[in-house]
């Protein structure tokens, strides 16, 4: 994307970290690099090999090194968009240009995209995202659901600067990594195994008891669990795992690369959520990416997802038998009725939510602050100021 004076787009993203799980890397920074000049500051020290393409302005993992990061990248170039990607970074962003004397600079250029639904930010969050909707330039909510979430104060406070961006999936990624390896058509034999996939934080609002309870209603011992995924619940869900006798059925690896991640889902036979709150799930729109049926709690963004198509189960979040009888249901499928819904989601992805949309969604929002400083340029060199002798 090119700019009127015909030069990539600056864009700086501020990150709490950089990961192999990290969207907002992987999602904004990575596929754009070739496109926009793209600078992060980060808060932590990376865990992961970040392109010599981007610019990288890294904490130490405190709040000094932070400021000091913050500094560095703000002092390295005009930047045609400031875009914070979390309430504590979008705090942070703000204090630091206060510190520095650089609010006046860059105020206009700020966007601050909320990844989840209000219901998902602590008490201490929904407070600190209140300057956040006062001052920054634009605020992106990133599904429908996200924005419906909001409390009517907080939408009357964003106003006009409240632009919905959905969430979009990197097609070409997946296909990059499952191009060597062509899913192999299972036949009908119903005594294979038969793999079910899900992939998200061990946290509450995950609901990830759930799974164990559905598995617990599940009688076909073909029919086996892989979870993806870490979070404080994770010494909980293992002893809960135990105690309910499933430890042969159900499979965990923690967090894994991204890479990793499309392979287990191009394998998988289904995907499903039984979460309570998301945002618009990327690992949802991963797994329909990768060709995988899926089944889903019934909450907005997931209502958003299978807006108009007959092919998404949405089950409540706590009927662990409405679960398991749709499981069911997929088992008794014959492989080429499950590819052939799975080709379904993956059309659906393709028309709704690419990355591509998502990525020139953001491009109308970074294009705001420069062609209001161009058009602030003009004016001064139409109208000059003089001063009479």
């Amino acid at each position: 994307m090119m700019n009127q004076h015909n030069k990539p787009l600056n864009i700086l993203h501020i990150i709490i970290s950089v990961t192999d799980t990290n969207s907002q890397f992987n999602d904004h920074c990575l596929p754009m690099m070739d496109k926009r000049n793209i600078a992060i500051c980060t808060y932590y020290k990376s865990a992961k090999k970040i392109p010599s393409e981007i610019a990288t302005f890294e904490g130490d993992n405190t709040l000094i090194g932070f400021f000091r990061a913050l500094k560095a990248a703000l002092d390295y170039q005009e930047y045609d968009a400031i875009h914070a990607h979390a309430v504590p970074t979008g705090i942070l962003l703000l204090l630091g240009m206060i510190i520095f004397g650089k609010y006046q600079q860059f105020i206009d250029a700020t966007v601050y995209t909320i990844h989840t639904s209000y219901a998902n930010l602590k008490p201490r969050n929904r407070l600190l995202i209140i300057p956040i909707f006062a001052t920054f330039k634009k605020v992106i909510p990133c599904s429908h659901a996200s924005f419906t979430s909001l409390p009517k104060f907080l939408k009357n406070l964003g106003g006009k600067k409240l632009q919905i961006v959905q969430n979009g999936v990197d097609l070409s990624r997946i296909d990059r990594v499952l191009v060597e390896r062509e899913k192999t058509l299972k036949n009908d034999d119903v005594t294979q195994d038969f793999m079910v996939i899900s992939i998200g934080r061990l946290i509450k609002v995950k609901n990830p008891l759930c799974l164990l309870r559905i598995f617990q209603e599940i009688s076909d011992r073909t029919i086996n669990l892989l979870l993806i995924g870490d979070g404080a619940m994770k010494s909980n869900f293992i002893a809960e795992m135990i105690n309910r006798q499933l430890e042969n059925r159900i499979k965990m690896t923690g967090l894994i690369a991204r890479e990793a991640v499309y392979q287990h889902l191009a394998n998988a036979d289904l995907f499903v959520s039984t979460s309570w709150v998301e945002g618009l799930p990327v690992a949802v729109l991963e797994a329909m990416g990768c060709g995988c049926p899926v089944i889903l709690s019934d909450i907005p963004p997931h209502r958003e997802i299978a807006d108009g198509v007959d092919f998404v189960p949405l089950i409540h979040p706590d009927d662990a038998v409405g679960f398991a009888e749709e499981i069911t249901r997929f088992r008794q499928m014959s492989a080429s009725q499950r590819a052939e819904i799975g080709q379904k989601c993956r059309q659906l992805v393709e028309e709704k939510f690419s990355l591509t949309a998502m990525h020139q969604g953001y491009e109308a929002v970074y294009r705001h602050h420069y062609q209001q400083a161009h058009q602030t340029e003009k004016k001064n060199q139409k109208f000059p100021i003089t001063i009479d002798h």
